[in-house]
């Protein structure tokens, strides 16, 4: 490995850094990532103004009342037959003579409000949608701050061609602490990137043991509140899979110096070992505004983002081997992973259709990944020497996602036969 070409992130290399207010977009303002991020904003008009949000529908009072509260240009909303209730909302919360966002809506809404103009975007979307505004926002040489995992996991490949060194901050907790732990040492002193999983709540279990977990008992995470998707993706530990891509794409580690262990506790979000034995660890409370306040402020931090520990207060930190026979799913992404092309994206789909399933009682917690197994094996081993465009990504996912729901039918099927 040597110091150069310089990887996505890097926190050596901070893309178009400027000093005082920064205008950011919010991708995805209603969810977790958004509304977090908007609570850090609010307690930090003096380094953040938020010129555009976009989310997808769900949550339009919610949608109206950040609009008002931050005061932005444009606000964007994928269903656009939430447009009426949306513009209703606004009226209501925006005082007289205030004036009113401009609304975007449809599926590009949140693009066209990635490429616009601010320093940077927060792409905390949830799932592969993200893809197109990641890619907007590197086209448009915004700073990219990347919750939306899947995006890069997709399309790995299609962002590391336009990327700038430097211009992807991520905001996952565990690579928030790859990025800080990194900018110890220089690239070449790497030996390994160890990423921390707290097990979710079947940790201990084994795969028999996990036959029958419920919906609500993959829903209740010991220490994090997700949406339901990232939930149950930790639950299999689909997560900590992705997040392995995602380090092995961000900082250019080969997967074989990608280690996972299990820490219970998640006070340790993820180490880089050295090649003179040092371990660097990231260390903070459960809380995602840390990671967040990095994506937006970096290389400068900023004051009292989150909790930070009470030292006079004892506390025991674990750490366990990963159990790969009840987990196989950060094996099955690694495979994935060196395989690249569009079997990631398989991978992805494949798995987002499954845990849709599991959520509608209409598969089982272990069904969940042996249908992905089953589809990652039919996709087979992907064409080489043709680059990959975003159209065979969306081939790719549009298959993976029928076969998916075919796997699972029969599958019920078979179980009530």
């Amino acid at each position: 490995m040597t110091d150069s070409p310089a990887p996505l992130a890097d926190p050596h290399l901070v893309f178009d850094a400027v000093q005082g207010r920064r205008d950011l977009v919010i991708l995805g303002s209603t969810g977790s990532i958004g509304t977090q991020a908007i609570d850090l904003v609010l307690r930090n008009p003096d380094r953040f103004r938020v010129t555009a949000l976009s989310a997808a529908g769900g949550r339009i009072a919610l949608l109206a009342e950040q609009a008002r509260r931050l005061r932005v240009r444009t606000v964007a909303v994928a269903d656009p037959g939430k447009v009426p209730a949306l513009r209703e909302a606004l009226r209501e919360t925006h005082g007289a003579g205030e004036p009113l966002p401009e609304i975007l809506a449809g599926p590009d809404a949140a693009t066209e409000i990635a490429a616009s103009d601010c320093h940077t975007v927060l792409n905390g979307i949830t799932g592969s949608i993200g893809l197109a505004p990641t890619l907007a926002a590197l086209r448009a040489g915004r700073t990219l701050a990347l919750a939306n995992k899947e995006s890069l996991i997709v399309g790995g490949p299609l962002v590391k061609e336009i990327a700038a060194p430097g211009q992807i901050i991520p905001v996952d907790s565990e690579h928030a602490a790859l990025f800080q732990a990194l900018a110890a040492g220089k690239r070449s002193d790497v030996r390994k990137l160890v990423v921390t999983a707290s097990g979710g709540p079947f940790r201990g279990r084994t795969r028999g043991e996990l036959a029958d977990v419920t919906r609500e008992q993959a829903l209740a995470h010991p220490t994090w509140a997700m949406g339901p998707v990232i939930t149950v993706n930790s639950a299999t530990l689909v997560n900590k899979g992705l997040e392995v891509i995602e380090a092995h794409l961000l900082y250019d580690i080969p997967f074989d110096r990608i280690e996972v262990v299990v820490h219970p506790q998640s006070y340790v979000h993820s180490m880089v070992e050295f090649t003179d034995g040092s371990t660097l660890a990231q260390a903070t409370p459960p809380d995602m505004r840390g990671p967040i306040a990095i994506g937006l402020g970096w290389p400068e931090r900023v004051p009292d983002a989150a909790p930070a520990f009470d030292w006079t207060t004892a506390s025991s930190w674990e750490f366990f081997p990963l159990d790969t026979e009840a987990f196989p799913s950060v094996g099955l992404a690694r495979h994935v992973g060196a395989l690249g092309g569009t079997a990631p994206a398989v991978f992805n789909a494949a798995n987002e259709e499954c845990v849709d399933a599991f959520l509608a009682g209409r598969l089982p917690f272990n069904g969940i990944m042996d249908t992905v197994t089953a589809v990652v094996g039919e996709h087979g081993t992907p064409a080489t020497g043709t680059p990959l465009r975003v159209a065979d990504v969306l081939d790719a996912e549009t298959w993976a996602r029928a076969r998916a729901r075919e796997l699972s039918a029969a599958a019920t099927a078979e179980a009530h036969a």
